[in-house]
């Protein structure tokens, strides 16, 4: 009766019963290819935690820095000009085209010129990352602004609040989880761009660490990195998720209704 009552707790928890798929298939995977290239989940789940006790959980919080300092500086630019566009034609007519034509290209290949303008350190890697997620976020709050309909727009008006009254009680709230979403789906593509610029000029962080073991033909520790970046995106989707039920609740309302 407790294993059901396990097995059932496990299945009710999706990140958990989605830890374990993952783990079952990578058994499977390590059974079937027979090689060190991909170490076992226990030998590699033992070294993780060895490793977090010394440099491996440096680097992890490098990486996580860097990925927060790119999330509230694309928050603090983006959800302004973004609420900006939605309610200005003009900022509209002027602005968009802009970020059609910027938004499509791969960020990517700006690194060397941010590293040359901002040098080899932090601030080159951040605005790597803004450079992707702030486009998102401004296009994204711009289209949930339009999709307010007008009767609403009338009804704050009818009932005679200033402009930030109306921001604070009707836009915002209602291009808030909007934003969470742009948020989620900027951060795998963020993620992967940290791993890529991790890998030059530096001497800290999870890309740096899991091809640094590469090179040196460590594939267990390799993959102790690998646990760390998914541990990593993991945590920062939890908190995403943590903002979503207290700064929108009548989204999980909806959902159980």
């Amino acid at each position: 009766m407790n294993k059901m009552k396990i097995l059932k707790n496990i299945y009710s928890d999706k990140t958990l019963f989605g830890t374990c798929i993952v783990i079952i298939l990578w058994y499977i995977l390590h059974i079937f290819i027979r090689s060190s290239i991909i170490p076992g989940p226990y030998e590699t789940i033992l070294t993780f935690g060895r490793l977090m006790t010394g440099d491996l959980f440096l680097h992890m919080l490098v990486s996580i820095f860097r990925i927060i300092a790119a999330i509230l500086i694309s928050m603090s630019i983006g959800v302004p000009l973004g609420l900006w566009i939605g309610l200005s034609k003009r900022a509209d007519s002027f602005i968009s085209p802009v970020a059609y034509i910027l938004y499509p290209i791969p960020k990517v290949a700006f690194l060397p010129l941010f590293m040359i303008i901002f040098g080899l350190g932090n601030t080159s890697k951040i605005i790597l990352i803004v450079s992707i997620i702030i486009f998102q976020i401004i296009l994204t709050v711009r289209d949930g602004v339009k999709e307010i309909p007008m009767e609403l727009h009338y009804s704050v008006q009818s009932l005679g609040l200033s402009r930030y009254q109306v921001y604070a009680n009707l836009v915002f709230p209602a291009v808030l989880p909007k934003i969470i979403s742009a948020l989620r789906v900027s951060i795998g593509v963020s993620i992967a761009t940290l791993f890529f610029s991790e890998n030059f000029a530096t001497t800290y962080g999870i890309g740096y660490f899991i091809m640094n073991c590469w090179v040196m033909v460590d594939y267990v520790q390799m993959f102790a990195g690998i646990l760390a970046m998914s541990i990593m995106g993991i945590l920062i989707f939890k908190v995403i998720d943590i903002m979503e039920n207290k700064l929108c609740p009548w989204i999980d309302t909806n959902k159980s209704s």
